[in-house]
C-alpha cells in the first residue's frame, strides 16, 4: 500500500497553490541567515487530544532526543532526522498511539533546532497532504482566528457537543474527535456556522493546520504571513479534497478451474 509522507514536498510544482512567502529563503537548508531572526521563544509540547508530549517547553537537549540527533550534527542530517520522524509517526503507518502529539512534537523539535518559523517549515516541507490528500476529509479543522465563540448564536459546540468544545484561553470552538466528517449533528453545526469556519479536512491536513493555528494564538510578534499562509492552506485543502475519490476495490478473481459440466 502506497502511503503519502507527510512532509516531503511535492515533485510537480505546477499543481502547488502560489502561497505567500513568509520570508525569502531556500528549501535547500533550513537554517536562515542572522537577518531572518526571530524572537527566542519556548516551544510549548501541548496536544489538542491530550497524551504524548506534555505539557512542559522543549529545550534544545530534550529537542534533540525528540529527533534522535547529536549537538553537532550538520542541517543536512537535522532534516533528514526530522523527515524520517515524520515518517514513522505518519497515521497512515502509526496507527498505534497518539500520532497526531508526536508529529507535533517533532515538528516543534526541528522548529526549536534549525531556529526556523514554523510556517516556514511547513512551507516547505509539508505540502503534500494538500497536494494530494490520503484520504477522504472526515475529520474537522477550526479556524480560530474566525471563531466567534461562545457569543456565537449558532454555536457548534451546542449543536455538536461530542465534536466540538470551547478552548480553555480564548474561548473560541474546537473540534475534540476525530472522522465525524459524516455525523448527522457535525454536518448542521458545520452548515449553520455564520463565519463559515469549520472545514473538513484528512488526518495530515488536520494536524499541519492546527499546528499553524497554534503559532499564530497568543503571540507577541506579527503573524499576518502566518495567517495568510493558514487561510492559503485552507483553500487549497478544500479544492484537493472535493477531488478526492476512493480508490476502487479491484474484484477478486479465481484461479481455481471451474468445471461447469
Amino acid at each position: 500500500m502506497e502511503h503519502h509522507l507527510l512532509c516531503l514536498s511535492s515533485s510537480s510544482p505546477a499543481s502547488v497553490l502560489r502561497l505567500p512567502r513568509t520570508a525569502s529563503h531556500s528549501t535547500d537548508s533550513l537554517i536562515p541567515s542572522p537577518s531572518m531572526s526571530r524572537p527566542n521563544l519556548s516551544v510549548s509540547c501541548r496536544g489538542r487530544f491530550g497524551g504524548g508530549g506534555g505539557d512542559g517547553p522543549l529545550d534544545s537537549s530534550s529537542a534533540r532526543d525528540v529527533l534522535g540527533v547529536e549537538p553537532s550534527c550538520s542541517p543536512a542530517e537535522l532534516k533528514a532526522s526530522f523527515r524520517a520522524k515524520v515518517k514513522q509517526y505518519h497515521p497512515d503507518v502509526n496507527r498505534e498511539g497518539d500520532s497526531d502529539a508526536m508529529i507535533r512534537l517533532v515538528i516543534q523539535a526541528y522548529e526549536m533546532l534549525s531556529n526556523y518559523s514554523r510556517s516556514d517549515i511547513i512551507e516547505s516541507e509539508c505540502l503534500d497532504p494538500f497536494d494530494e490528500p490520503e484520504c477522504e476529509a472526515l475529520d474537522l479543522f477550526v479556524n480560530e482566528l474566525l471563531c466567534v465563540g461562545k457569543g456565537c448564536p449558532y454555536s457548534c459546540v451546542k449543536a455538536a457537543p461530542h465534536a466540538f468544545t470551547f478552548a480553555t484561553s480564548g474561548g473560541t470552538a474546537r473540534a475534540t474527535s476525530r472522522g465525524n466528517g459524516d455525523d448527522y449533528q457535525v454536518q448542521v453545526a458545520v452548515g449553520q456556522c455564520p463565519r463559515n469556519c469549520i472545514h473538513y479536512v484528512t488526518p495530515s491536513q488536520r494536524i499541519i493546520l492546527e499546528e499553524l493555528l497554534d503559532s499564530v494564538m497568543g503571540v507577541p510578534y506579527d503573524t499576518s504571513a502566518e495567517a495568510d499562509l493558514l487561510y492559503s492552506l485552507i483553500v487549497k485543502a478544500k479544492f484537493e479534497n472535493n477531488r478526492f475519490r476512493k480508490p476502487k476495490k479491484q474484484p477478486k478473481h479465481s484461479t481455481n478451474h471451474v468445471d461447469w459440466y
